[in-house]
């Protein structure tokens, strides 16, 4: 009874550990694992996770891009990207709106911001003279 009760206690806090939901990117703390550089703008910090829940930090979005067609090996549960508008806060890639280009100035010179919603995504782009681009074009944007 004893074995059965220890097992179970250990299959719940191994299924608890996983988690597809970000970790907050600590700012002029974390490096980016592409780049290598410290992370210091929390308008344009990237992040993703693997599916074996290992979390990586980027410092901008070009450089979540270029690590994972890098390392195609590792197959890759969830991408997050820094909401422009809400410094430090990340959202998912898939929903995000994304303007690239005009007055765009990232860390990395990706020059993509994203956006929560199509209206900020619209608003932004006409402000910053940038171009309404998909998470799918900004994914195939690099090789």
């Amino acid at each position: 009874m004893r074995t059965l009760v220890m097992a179970c206690i250990t299959m719940l806090t191994l299924l608890s550990c996983g988690s597809n939901e970000p970790k907050p990117i600590k700012i002029n703390s974390d490096a980016c694992d592409f780049c290598k550089m410290t992370i210091a703008n929390g308008k344009f910090g990237a992040e993703l996770i693997t599916k074996k829940g290992r979390y990586y930090k980027f410092d901008d979005l070009a450089c979540m891009v270029q690590f994972a067609k890098s390392n195609t090996v590792v197959p890759y549960l969830s991408f997050f990207v820094n909401d422009y508008l809400k410094d430090n806060t990340l959202i998912p890639a898939e929903t995000a709106h994304f303007i690239k280009g005009g007055k765009i100035n990232s860390p990395m010179r990706g020059n993509m911001a994203a956006f929560s919603s199509a209206k900020e995504q619209n608003e932004f782009g006409q402000k910053l003279e940038a171009q309404t681009i998909t998470w799918s074009e900004v994914y195939n944007a690099y090789k």
